[in-house]
């Protein structure tokens, strides 16, 4: 018998049983759906986290104070002073990957415009640290060199600090807030960025130079972070190298002793989110693969009774010269169309559910290609696996007894 004919026998048998044939299929759909689902969210999510940590610079090369311990236990690193000056000026003169660094120091406090205040976050830098960090100033200007040399009591702002502190809709350029009990003139409003990949505002800041925050806020001679940026993506990882071995050289800490200080880039970060994301979505595409097995069972099960219903007809077809590889194959081919149906409707239902999600959450929306075209193989496999022994069983009947079946 050639193919047409056995697909035309199966189409006939399935259409016969409209209602059965599609609750058979329903696990197939669930489980297809589900993987597709959970793989393209998978890889939205990840897209969109790269997208965020490569807003904030892949090249952006972070140096930290080292947290300290007391008898065993983790105390943090706020009391840590090992950052200086120092370190940032020799990381400038001696690295040959490093295009530009800043002294960072934050202070958290209350910002004060008239009647409006807002707890906030100074963050103070040198010139470079706009650039290091990828912001853009919306209106107004950077504060300058002489600036920071002076400890001047000026600063910009961003979007969120704006709109809480002058609610009225006032130009903040030129205005004069207070953190704490010092003023400070905006000279600048920074460009919106949104949340980062943390969840956390990046417009809620106050950028200053490091040296008011450093004399004037907090009276320390220390710096809590320097931020560095490579010359390229592609040489991050020497000029981390080469930042952990100038600060060494500067701590003048000796081989075999621990740094007093952290070294971390974004592409570290980058490394481990994608790390989180992939294992989750592989967690989750796993857990949805059940569905797949359930929907198998569920085929071989409806096989089994279809068989049984049809033993009569089975034995007549074999009495008028079907052989047993026929009737395998068109019992095979039921179970193959029934899965593959299936699956192309779980394949749309879970395109169109990715699309709904990432909508929602506000992801890029991903197609895994890879994800669509295995599914249509591992629902093939699965009408064949689950329809094998049902179909076996149906061409191993005995005609004359098959006839006799009621």
């Amino acid at each position: 018998m050639n193919l047409f004919n056995l697909l035309r026998i199966a189409y006939r048998a399935l259409i016969r049983n409209k209602t059965r044939a599609l609750l058979t299929m329903l696990g197939i759909i669930i489980g297809i759906a589900s993987v597709i689902a959970m793989v393209s969210l998978g890889q939205s999510s990840s897209k969109s986290i790269n997208d965020q940590i490569s807003s904030t610079g892949t090249n952006l090369i972070m140096v930290m104070r080292q947290n300290q311990r007391q008898g065993g236990v983790n105390i943090g690193s706020a009391n840590v002073q090992s950052l200086k000056e120092e370190d940032v000026t020799a990381i400038m003169r001696k690295a040959k990957y490093i295009s530009m660094a800043s002294p960072v120091i934050s202070a958290s406090g209350q910002l004060v415009s008239g009647s409006n205040n807002w707890p906030g976050t100074i963050q103070g830098g040198n010139t470079s640290l706009l650039v290091i960090r990828k912001y853009e100033v919306a209106s107004g200007t950077m504060f300058t060199e002489p600036d920071v040399r002076a400890a001047a009591k000026v600063c910009l702002v961003g979007q969120t600090v704006a709109d809480n502190l002058f609610s009225n809709g006032e130009n903040p350029v030129g205005q004069t807030i207070r953190f704490g009990r010092i003023p400070f003139k905006i000279i600048g409003v920074l460009a919106s960025k949104g949340q980062n990949q943390m969840g956390q505002d990046q417009d809620d800041i106050v950028v200053a130079p490091y040296t008011t925050v450093q004399k004037r806020i907090l009276a320390i001679t220390y710096i809590h972070m320097i931020m560095a940026s490579a010359m390229s993506e592609d040489v991050a990882p020497q000029a981390l190298n080469e930042v952990e071995g100038i600060m060494r050289e500067q701590h003048k800490l000796k081989a075999g002793q621990d740094n007093d200080f952290q070294v971390r880039s974004q592409q570290e970060m980058l490394k481990m989110m994608n790390s989180v994301t992939g294992f989750l979505t592989v967690l989750l595409a796993a857990i949805a693969s059940i569905s797949l097995v359930v929907g198998g069972i569920g085929i071989m099960n409806i096989m089994y009774v279809t068989v049984t219903e049809r033993t009569k007809e089975i034995g007549l077809r074999m009495s008028i010269g079907a052989h047993n590889k026929d009737i395998l194959l068109q019992f095979l081919c039921e179970s193959i169309i029934l899965s593959l149906v299936g699956g192309v409707i779980g394949i749309i239902f879970g395109l169109i559910l990715s699309y709904a999600a990432s909508a929602a959450l506000g992801w890029p929306y991903m197609v895994s290609t890879t994800a669509v075209g295995l599914s249509f193989v591992v629902c093939a496999a699965t009408g064949i696996f689950f329809g094998w022994y049902p179909a076996k069983k149906a061409a191993a009947l005995d005609p004359i007894n098959a006839l006799r079946y009621e």
